[in-house]
């Protein structure tokens, strides 16, 4: 199937590269970054497959240089050096989280998704058409190859609107969602930025079908659509991910989409790690960090007080009904099903090696 890129709000950019080259400039920093404190220079215009810290390709960045004087400061850098070119990063790769640890994602082909959105929403003819049968909302594992495995979705849909990447509706230019609390803007930094934006992960789908695109839509009072899309469609939102295995073999994956509404538990995707934004009720505000699965069927039945003070004014979270859990996971309702379900139809293929995917 081949993708067809489409504008929406921002222009399309090929440069998953510069998020790596984002998050070291800036200290590797999740959380209280303001949109407003993000570089904003254009990507460069030539890229090449393999990235290292130090830069092996024909361009040159003030991380790259900063970095490299580093090296030649200390006294093993020979070592150091040879300990980063065995950790490349790819442009075809992306983060995800495995028993709490961050591994690489290696993306071998182009998406799939079966079957066409329409077997399950008979009624959405040209929203499939658009979304090229891409949808959330349904699935059949049954119709997956018998080697797919799951993969869970994380989307910060505490931060609203602003997850599909639009920058008049709060995205950075990066293509990051921002969240608002207490006079404080943070930038949540994911594993993939939103697509059509220039750190949208590779072999992704552009734009998906979802009910529950609608429901937003209607609750704002959208009857049409919205940036000339029809009803119900949007950009693929940014996102992390999780797995239960590693495998240097490149499979089949299905998606399973997670809504987390609580941002103390949205994990730092360079650490794994998560923080505390938004006053709870729990002991432990960030013991739920969604870096595995375990953390996930906890968070699943976990009332946290975080998730209401924090998303008061979320046009997501109120068009939904007000969920008071951690996270919700649509069309699954046990932690029982995680790994026997499945909410969409879509397919990505890839190795997942348990090797940390970005510079050191």
């Amino acid at each position: 199937m081949k993708k067809e890129p489409r504008a929406v709000s921002n222009a399309v950019f090929a440069g998953v590269v510069i998020v790596l080259v984002i998050i070291a400039a800036i200290g590797f920093v999740l959380y209280a970054t303001k949109p407003s404190t993000i570089s904003t220079t254009s990507p460069p215009t030539t890229s090449t497959t393999t990235l290292t810290v130090t830069q092996t390709s024909t361009q040159t960045t003030t991380a790259t240089a900063t970095m490299t004087a580093t090296v030649t400061q200390t006294t093993t850098q020979t070592t150091t050096t040879t300990q980063v070119v065995t950790r490349p990063v790819t442009v075809n790769a992306s983060g995800a989280f495995l028993d709490g640890k961050v591994i690489t994602f290696l993306y071998t082909s182009q998406f799939m998704c079966t079957p066409n959105a329409t077997v399950f929403f008979p009624n959405a003819v040209n929203q499939s058409k658009v979304a090229m049968g891409c949808e959330v909302g349904a699935g059949n594992i049954s119709a997956f190859p018998k080697e797919a495995a799951p993969v869970f979705v994380l989307v910060p849909a505490f931060a609203g609107l602003s997850i599909f990447g639009v920058q008049s509706l709060g995205a950075t230019p990066q293509g990051f969602p921002t969240f608002h609390y207490n006079g404080q803007n943070y930038t949540i930094i994911t594993q993939c930025g939103a697509a059509l934006t220039q750190t949208a992960c590779p072999d992704h789908m552009t734009l998906i079908y979802s009910p529950a695109f609608t429901v937003v839509e209607q609750y704002l009072g959208i009857k049409n659509g919205v940036f000339g899309l029809p009803e119900g469609v949007l950009p693929t939102p940014a996102h992390d991910h999780i797995v239960t295995f590693a495998t240097n073999t490149s499979i089949p994956w299905y998606i399973v989409v997670v809504l987390v509404f609580n941002p103390n538990i949205f994990p730092n995707p360079i650490t794994g790690q998560c923080q505390q934004i938004v006053p709870s009720n729990q002991t432990n505000p960030t013991g739920l960090c969604l870096n595995s699965i375990n953390a996930l069927e906890q968070a699943m039945g976990t009332y946290d007080s975080a998730v209401a003070t924090a998303n008061a004014n979320n046009p997501i979270w109120q068009a939904l009904g007000k969920p008071e859990l951690d996270v919700v996971v649509p069309g699954i309702s046990s932690p029982s099903q995680l790994l026997t379900a499945t909410n969409s139809n879509m397919l990505l293929y890839f190795s997942d090696p348990a090797v940390y995917p970005y510079p050191i």
